[in-house]
């Protein structure tokens, strides 16, 4: 397809468009303004208030097929999109949101820039709801407006949240309920103390879905939602999670000095399952993820260690 028209006045380029092809959906005459579709006097024009005056050629020649869109990082992966939400899977060692420094690549940064990108004529903001440990990889949702935000965390304590974890150690029993009191006044490591006027309590529900000799593979169900919880309230268990360098008991001992076989390339702690209340709708949102591939590694490498020692 491939039209020419000559404006007979002055103007600007999308209601010039609208007016020569009232037959065409506003919204594919859009799709080829932002694909390269259209030009004016030879040239490709991308914005709608391109000025057109009174001679000028416009030509429409859209490409068959419009380019791919813009690609997430590496690992970072767009569950689902609508008006009010985006819901991402974020990949380990990505940060939710930016430190003091603010010069770090973010889920926050990344997933603003894609929307950018995505959506060049509507809102391009996006808003935290809530975080990750940088280290921590899984589900997380992003809000699109900051009613959308308000609603969301007003009703977060409605938001149901499991994780993964493969852990050194086996928990005392099958399923259980880990309950201590956190002391997060440390910016860099929470701790377990008495109940008092400087700590939270915290409550975390597991769940043994997999184990071998040495390693367990555990589903936890939060029940509160404190800095570093799972990890210190697993570690106090004797249940440490692999690759943990704050609560790991191994984590002193520098990793030069460390076989290589047992040095995890991250932590084994995964949120793979978020449901909450769709803050336009009311409707239930749920969301899930499955066990990595690299923690799925981490318990077969267990398997294998303990068959080599038994022969």
């Amino acid at each position: 397809m491939r039209e020419t028209f000559t404006a007979e006045v002055d103007g600007t380029l999308l209601p010039f468009l609208f007016e020569k092809l009232p037959e065409v959906k506003r919204t594919k005459v859009r799709q080829w303004l932002k694909f390269d579709g259209i030009q004016v006097n030879g040239k490709v024009a991308k914005h709608s208030t391109h000025p057109i005056v009174a001679g000028d050629v416009v030509t429409l020649a859209p490409t068959a097929k419009p380019p791919p869109g813009p690609a997430l990082p590496a690992g970072m992966q767009l569950i689902h999109e609508d008006a009010s939400v985006i819901v991402i899977l974020k990949p380990a060692k990505l940060l939710s949101i930016a430190t003091k420094t603010g010069n770090d690549v973010t889920a926050y940064s990344e997933l603003t820039e894609y929307v950018k990108q995505t959506h060049p004529r509507g809102k391009d903001r996006i808003f935290i709801v809530h975080r990750l440990d940088r280290d921590t990889s899984g589900l997380m949702v992003f809000a699109r407006s900051e009613e959308a935000k308000s609603e969301l965390q007003n009703n977060w304590k409605r938001a149901s949240k499991k994780y993964f974890a493969v852990v050194d150690g086996l928990p005392p029993a099958k399923s259980g309920t880990l309950c201590s009191h956190l002391d997060e006044s440390n910016q860099l490591r929470v701790r377990s103390a008495p109940a008092g006027a400087g700590t939270r309590e915290a409550i975390t529900h597991y769940r043994v879905l997999r184990k071998t000799e040495k390693r367990s593979v555990l589903e936890l169900t939060l029940e509160t939602g404190r800095r570093h919880q799972i990890r210190v309230q697993l570690a106090d268990i004797g249940c440490p999670i692999i690759g943990d360098e704050k609560y790991h008991p191994d984590s002193d001992l520098p990793k030069a000095e460390r076989p290589v076989s047992e040095r995890p390339k991250r932590l084994a702690l995964h949120a793979a399952e978020l449901s909450f209340p769709h803050p336009e709708t009311g409707e239930l949102m749920q969301f899930t993820s499955e066990l990595p591939v690299e923690m799925a590694r981490m318990m077969k490498s267990s398997t294998r260690h303990e068959r080599r020692r038994k022969k």
